[in-house]
């Protein structure tokens, strides 16, 4: 029989192990002493009820009839009159003992600390058959506090791990603390919150510790393989479910260039992706830019797929942009939005290293790039530290490469730098391939003589890729007069190919930069390159945009807590400021080489566009912030599938939206009471007692 406000039909959802009942228990056993008041109605009985009584009866021949009848009827009545009256001591002093039938190992007597994890991720806003997911769990979390005694202590526990959350509080604080809950990007894993549950538990002075997890056990936060932890506190997970599994979110957003350029169409992918198991149809994209809201159209995409997404766009002005990816999709909408920002130079900066004149074909064709600035210096009087401010770096027939040279250009590309080669005929083999080899490339071998056509062009490659109408149409390839071989090394991809298969123009990655190779000088005494305008200018426009280091459209909250970016400012001892979203907050900040570091750490709880400026407020840096995509996979660790992998060290209770969990929290902490049941016992034996006595007469 279950105890009043016990919800009919739960215990069946608990794991087995804590419904193997270890038999009745009482809470004071000492009032078990008190059966002993069972003599009193005994002896009522044999002194009351054995007295003599005066019956008066009219005819003496019924006297023995009468007699027996009379002496049988009121012994039986007298054994049942004195049946109740022990009943009813017995079940009073059972009931102030308070029997209980345990649901665990043992019953949880005494003090009780007790931790309760409340899921607030974003994937907690999914709807329930009633209401999102988290304010169910705010639910059951009052329900479970009003369950324990008044002075048991209690622990809430979001994903926010914050700092008043790591300690004991009373029933009343912890029913405060409830309603402060709010949705956070914040995610942790499930071996996490353990760990901390278990670290508050184990410095409670307390003979028990209870441990509530109410979560929707998203795949993405359970881990594999969980070890029991190793203590004495007892586990209850609490999955709560959602009514369906559907969400479409922006997955991400990039350039197609690393460098945009002004007066020119610049492509922004976009990459949707649909994490539900139904096709998503006539999902709507548009674009927030320079205070204008842009549709771009709908999208369809197919169950558990990705669809990539291209956005042209013109920018007309220098300087920070920001802008603002959006779709349409309800109910989980964190990841519906995406913010990116990205910076545009008023010019390009080549810088030329020759050890004689520069090559008048090369800067004709740099000169004619618009927003191209060139500089010219000789390979024997260069600024090493300026190299991070060019987007490229041209070689012309430099004859030795120096060890100084070489170390500041294998820096230059591992940071992202942009370097385009042409050695020369008279190169210093060993100086130019101890170099390559720094940036992971190949090796120059012997210069040859002779005449060599290319007849292949790569034109999947960035570099050449949408710069010809028609791909199939026959191009005027390059030709030279002279050539090393160029032997192949790692990471290495072919541009161009001579007609028997040597490379002519090979690219390497190194790091986060890129180094371009030319199988033969510039000089047109060795070649007509510099003559082939439709891959001559292409090369040098791209190459000079193109970077395996682009630099970040946007940051994600929670995983990225330091944002690095060029430095532009020299001085040291300013401090500068982040501010947006209502918020503004000193960064810890330092200088790194060319690069600024920023550590925000837990500073940013709010997706947008966020500035930063210098003490005067002047603008250093726009950042961009999303939310960390890992909670936009609704996919659920099923029930099933946690009482299989943790249901022998933990008990996995169901909670559907109508379930009492103050009943259940109680029967789990306390066992089924059942002090209710003999006090009902005791008052039906005293009402029987009565009806005998006064309707049964003898």
């Amino acid at each position: 029989m279950l105890p009043s406000g016990t919800v009919r039909g739960w215990a069946p959802h608990i794991d087995q192990r804590k419904t193997n009942h270890s038999g009745m228990e009482f809470l004071y056993p000492g009032f078990l002493w008190a059966l002993l008041a069972v003599a009193i109605p005994v002896i009522i009985h044999l002194f009351h009820f054995r007295r003599f009584k005066r019956v008066y009866f009219t005819n003496v021949r019924f006297l023995r009839e009468v007699k027996e009848e009379t002496s049988a009827r009121q012994r039986l009545r007298n054994l049942l009159v004195l049946a109740m009256r022990i009943l009813a001591v017995a079940a009073l002093v059972l009931a102030f003992a308070q029997p209980v039938i345990p649901l665990g190992k043992k019953l949880l007597k005494g003090q009780k600390a007790v931790s309760i994890f409340i899921d607030n991720s974003f994937s907690m806003s999914a709807m329930s058959s009633e209401v999102p997911l988290v304010e169910l769990a705010r639910r059951k979390a009052r329900e479970i506090i009003s369950a324990y005694a008044p002075d048991d202590r209690f622990q809430i526990l979001t994903q926010d791990f914050e700092g008043r959350h790591q300690r004991l509080v009373s029933r009343e604080e912890a029913l405060s603390l409830l309603d402060e809950i709010e949705l956070t990007p914040v995610v942790h894993t499930l071996d996490q919150v353990l760990l901390r549950q278990q670290q508050v538990l184990e410095r409670a002075p307390v003979p028990n510790r209870i441990a509530w997890v109410l979560s929707d056990f998203q795949a993405s936060i359970v881990p594999d393989e969980l070890q029991p932890p190793d203590t004495a506190v007892r586990f209850e997970f609490v999955p709560l479910q959602a009514v369906q599994e559907q969400n479409v979110a922006i997955d991400s957003a990039w350039f197609e260039s690393p460098v945009q350029m002004l007066d020119q169409t610049n492509l922004l992918f976009v990459r949707l992706h649909n994490y539900g198991n139904e096709a998503a149809e006539n999902v709507r994209l548009s674009l927030r830019y320079q205070g204008e809201q842009k549709p771009v159209g709908t999208i369809a995409i197919p169950a558990r797929g990705t669809v990539t997404d291209t956005i042209p766009l013109t920018i007309r002005e220098t300087g920070w942009h920001d802008a603002v990816l959006e779709i349409t999709d309800f109910p989980v909408q964190f990841d519906d939005q995406y913010f990116v920002t990205f910076y545009v130079e008023e010019q390009v900066d080549v810088l030329v290293v020759t050890d004689g004149a520069p090559n008048p074909y090369l800067t004709a064709a740099l000169e004619g790039l618009p927003y191209f600035k060139t500089d010219v210096r000789p390979a024997g009087n260069l600024d090493y530290s300026r190299f991070p401010d060019y987007e490229l770096i041209i070689v012309q027939e430099v004859r030795q490469i120096s060890s100084g040279l070489a170390f500041a250009l294998s820096e230059y590309v591992k940071n992202g730098g942009n370097l385009l080669m042409f050695p020369s005929p008279t190169a210093e083999l060993s100086s130019w391939n101890a170099f390559l080899k720094q940036v992971r490339g190949g090796r120059l071998k012997a210069w040859e003589e002779g005449q060599w056509s290319c007849s292949y062009i790569n034109t999947d490659e960035f570099v050449f890729r949408d710069v010809y109408e028609n791909r199939s149409a026959p191009l005027k390839l390059p030709s030279v007069n002279g050539r090393f071989t160029l032997q192949r090394g790692p990471n290495e991809e072919s541009l161009l190919r001579f007609r028997d298969g040597a490379p002519c123009l090979v690219k390497y990655t190194f790091e986060a930069g890129r180094t371009y190779l030319y199988a033969a000088p510039l000089d047109e005494r060795y070649g007509n390159l510099v003559r082939q305008a439709e891959v001559f200018v292409p090369l040098l426009y791209k190459a000079a945009i193109s970077s395996g280091a682009q630099e970040r459209l946007a940051w994600t909250i929670g995983r990225d807590q330091y944002v690095e970016f060029p430095n532009t400012i020299k001085d040291d001892d300013l401090a500068w400021k982040i501010r947006g979203q209502g918020v503004e907050f000193i960064p810890e900040q330092r200088i790194v080489g060319a690069r600024l570091i920023i550590g925000v750490r837990d500073y940013l709880k709010k997706a947008g566009i966020y500035e930063l400026v210098d003490e005067e407020g002047s603008l250093i840096a726009k950042l961009a912030f999303n939310y960390d995509r890992t909670e936009s996979d609704l996919t659920l660790t099923k029930t099933e599938a946690l009482k299989s992998r943790f249901g022998n060290w933990a008990a996995i209770v169901e909670a559907w939206a109508r379930a009492d969990f103050s009943a259940i929290a109680g029967a789990e902490a306390r066992g089924i009471r059942l002090w209710k049941w003999f006090v009902l016992l005791a008052l039906l034996a005293l009402l029987v007692e009565q009806l005998l006595l006064r309707f049964w007469k003898v």
